[in-house]
């Protein structure tokens, strides 16, 4: 049997619309949401369901040729670890100093990690969007994304 990157991108796709899937039953819902046709859940189930039957299809049409045998060579794994790491100090940041600043380091430390290394580009690639989307967020939208911890301990909630 020939393992394609089909056949890994497939089974990755497939792992998280399974657990993707899983977690939509944690979704909290109005009380009598339960009883209506399209509820907060619906979207989520469909969207799993869909990326289930995807990534199946993508499993059963996968290239079986030698040529697109799966090969590791010419990928930069360190790399990979660095923007890996990168994603999960965001994660942890976005508690801490909330979102507009969490977002504007995650890009600019990603672009550099990428081998950007002048400072207007970062800046002008970072900050003008990071400020687009959380204009649309928490203005357009109206959805609250916290100031962060740190932010609220200096300046007051």
């Amino acid at each position: 049997m020939i393992i394609t990157k089909d056949h890994i991108g497939g089974l990755v796709f497939l792992c998280l619309s399974a657990a993707y899937g899983y977690y939509t039953g944690d979704i909290s819902m109005l009380p009598g949401d339960e009883y209506e046709p399209f509820n907060a859940q619906t979207l989520p189930s469909i969207l799993s369901y869909m990326g289930g039957i995807l990534s199946i299809a993508l499993l059963l049409t996968a290239s079986r040729d030698a040529s697109d045998r799966l090969s590791f060579k010419g990928y930069d794994f360190p790399l990979v670890i660095k923007l890996l790491v990168l994603v999960v100090l965001f994660g942890i940041a976005l508690e801490w100093v909330g979102f507009l600043v969490s977002t504007v380091f995650f890009l600019i430390c990603g672009y550099w990690l990428l081998g950007e290394r002048k400072w207007k580009t970062l800046l002008i690639a970072s900050v003008p969007f990071a400020l687009f989307i959380w204009f649309s967020l928490s203005q357009l939208l109206d959805i609250y994304l916290a100031p962060g911890r740190l932010i609220t301990m200096l300046f007051g909630g």
